[in-house]
């Protein structure tokens, strides 16, 4: 698969979105549209967003690659996972890990009830107890803990982030990847930290992981964290809300039928895609549920669910904040890094955060 991109735009180490412009172009080429090779613009480019934005923007171009692997075949998905780079791109992310070293964060590989993570600590980091946990994105078949989101979070929050590394689909399933997500909380718990002193952050995948695993948590009488962050979140796995329709053409990421299906399959048979807990916008909240930030732009094909998860909240009695961006595609605070859209929501993620965590 090839892809033409500004190395600043993947400097927050969005190594799984190539997964997703792999499964766009798909269904981009088989409907006619422009190859990667294309000088015309992908998507429309709005004037009312930043020059950053448009710049990267105009360069989401379609790549070509092979058909994804059924559901339940773990070989082929180790090969999609093992090509997430391709040959174009290696320079792009050599750069990027350059770049990335900006950020004065410490990592550590560690394990916490049986997973394992990455302890992620900024620079001048005391423990004060608050803990940031990190569910990170790529459809549930890709990616892994040590996305450099940490360090750039960590940096800007000043927050101890702990990266969950949980077991890929097809080779885990929900139910096992959730409660992977609750172990970790409860690993914490036993060496003396406080849920009211945890906060739960996840993007796309991620993000409906996240929104799930504390549904579960709070069914099963184990508490919730203090807050919950969504960016992006695949809140609904089924091809189920307004925008998957119309802005299917509009998306320069995402694409459902030919690639987000074969994703949701590997991680949950269709007949439990619609489980609380796989798809957290069927979720009852009247029981309760932390104060949660949604964040997302007006590209993408998951804002239905941003607006279907923030009514779920809301309309139960919960706190939710719905934080939309003007033209924004998936996952931009990281893919558009250092953009003043990015940094906007950052800004906004730090300040809910710090009003949160700790009551």
């Amino acid at each position: 698969m090839k892809k033409k991109l500004a190395t600043n735009a993947v400097v927050a180490g969005c190594l799984v979105l190539t997964v997703f412009f792999t499964l766009r172009s798909l269904a981009y080429q088989s409907q006619g549209g422009a190859s990667g090779g294309s000088s015309s613009p992908y998507v429309y480019i709005p004037s009312t967003v930043s020059p950053r934005a448009q710049e990267i923007l105009r360069q989401m171009t379609g790549p070509e690659t092979p058909p994804l692997p059924g559901p339940n075949d773990i070989a082929g998905w180790e090969k999609i996972r093992s090509n997430v780079v391709p040959e174009d791109l290696k320079k792009i992310f050599e750069e990027n890990e350059k770049l990335t070293k900006a950020f004065s964060a410490t990592t550590e590989h560690r394990d916490l009830g049986g997973v394992p993570v990455v302890d992620v600590r900024p620079q001048g980091w005391k423990d004060d107890g608050k803990i940031l946990l990190y569910t990170h994105g790529g459809g549930y078949v890709t990616g892994g803990p040590d996305s450099s989101v940490n360090k750039w979070v960590a940096d800007r929050t000043g927050l101890r982030i702990i990266s969950i590394g949980y077991t890929l689909a097809p080779e885990s399933k929900w139910n096992h990847t959730t409660d992977q997500v609750i172990a970790v909380f409860e690993a914490l718990k036993t060496q003396g930290y406080k849920l009211k002193n945890m906060a739960l952050f996840g993007d796309s995948a991620g993000g409906g992981l996240a929104a799930g695993s504390v549904l579960k948590m709070r069914d099963k009488g184990l508490g919730m964290p203090s807050a919950v962050v969504l960016w992006s979140p695949w809140a609904d796995i089924t091809e189920t809300g307004d925008t998957y329709f119309t802005l299917k053409r509009a998306d320069p990421i995402l694409d459902y039928p030919v690639g987000l299906k074969g994703a949701a399959d590997a991680y949950a048979d269709p007949k439990d895609q619609k489980n609380p807990y796989v798809s957290p916008v069927y979720g009852d909240y009247s029981k309760g549920y932390p104060p949660t930030l949604i964040q997302g732009g007006t590209k993408e094909i998951f804002l239905s669910d941003f607006i279907r998860e923030y009514r779920a909240i809301d309309s139960a009695g919960g706190t939710a904040v719905l934080d939309i961006y003007e033209g924004m595609p998936h996952v931009f605070q990281a893919f558009i890094f250092g953009s003043p859209e990015s940094e906007q929501a950052m800004a906004k993620m730090k300040k809910f955060l710090a009003e949160y965590m700790g009551k």
